[in-house]
């Protein structure tokens, strides 16, 4: 299943009526816009999906590649699956995981932080970056927060109105977390427009985005990504190798949240294929199988990114 060579197999199957979420705005210092989201199988025309214990729990493409950068924080700074699963389940909660400039009084942001509680300026917690390591911070300081449910490990650092509310999203939240940790290989998928409909980079600017977020989500060094042409003498392959190794996780978990990433970010990096030992997710198809050709297996650490 050579990258260079692979045609394009058809547009992937018409998808149906937009995923359904109603819109809940309520007070509380951070408590900004709460959106409940359905886990109906009603698909949108893009969306993004984590398996879990058999059911798949869906995103849009904005949606999962915020959750990329929220996970990939966490497994930067070396902090535990939990967190990631409360960062997730808050920021669903706060913002619907989305990077909005509104909210109740003055929240704005993924984690609909306030500047005049001493979040920061307007600025910096418009930026996700920020926003989500000022999550962190708060969160490493609560005392058995492992331990704690989401509710209230979530609240000890937001102090919403409706803490409670932080619960209903904790089985997509975990999926999630789960999945862009590296566990249960394949978990994740995304069902893409073709990035000819898009504004995707191609060529030289689709690597240089690739590397620059593939450094702000996960941390990975400039020298963990390296151009790769291998299997194909087509000049218009624009691979890409990333050592998984240099993810601060064991052996296949860096592996898998290195590939997860990759398809979750896809949306934005134009990726068109991504490929992790003997499987290969195709933004044709939205799903990943089990390549043919042995040529496109990767070694264990190694993960290959097909960019537009």
């Amino acid at each position: 299943m050579s990258g260079g060579r692979r045609r394009r197999r058809g547009r992937r199957r018409a998808t149906g009526a937009a995923l359904a979420a109603v819109l809940v705005v309520g007070a509380g210092a951070t408590a900004g816009v709460v959106w409940f989201l359905d886990r109906a199988d009603t698909p949108s025309v893009q969306r993004c999906a984590a398996e879990l214990d058999g059911t798949s729990w869906y995103l849009t493409p904005v949606q999962a590649d915020n959750a990329a950068l929220i996970v990939g924080t966490s497994v930067q700074r070396g902090l535990p699956g939990r967190a990631a699963t409360i960062g997730l389940a808050t920021a669903l909660q706060e913002s619907r995981l989305v990077n909005i400039d509104y909210g109740d009084r003055d929240s704005v942001g993924l984690f609909q932080q306030r500047p005049s509680q001493g979040w920061g300026t307007v600025e910096e917690i418009m930026d996700p970056v920020y926003s989500t390591g000022k999550f962190y911070d708060g969160l490493v300081e609560v005392d058995g927060y492992e331990d704690l449910e989401v509710t209230v490990a979530a609240q000890a650092v937001q102090r919403s109105a409706f803490p409670e509310a932080y619960a209903q999203h904790e089985t997509r939240s975990r999926a999630w977390a789960s999945a862009l940790t590296g566990h249960s290989p394949g978990a994740i998928t995304c069902d893409l427009r073709p990035t000819e409909e898009d504004d995707a980079p191609s060529g030289a600017a689709a690597r240089d985005l690739l590397a620059e977020r593939a450094a702000r989500d996960l941390g990975l060094p400039a020298d963990a990504l390296r151009a790769d042409t291998s299997g194909s003498s087509d000049t218009d392959v624009n691979a890409v190798v990333v050592d998984a190794t240099a993810v601060p996780l064991d052996g296949e978990l860096a592996t898998w949240a290195v590939a997860h990433w990759a398809v979750a970010t896809a949306s934005v990096s134009g990726a068109q294929e991504v490929r992790a030992g003997a499987r290969a997710w195709v933004r044709d198809d939205g799903a990943w199988s089990v390549v043919d050709d042995d040529a496109d297996r990767r070694p264990d650490g190694q993960v290959t990114i097909v960019l537009s």
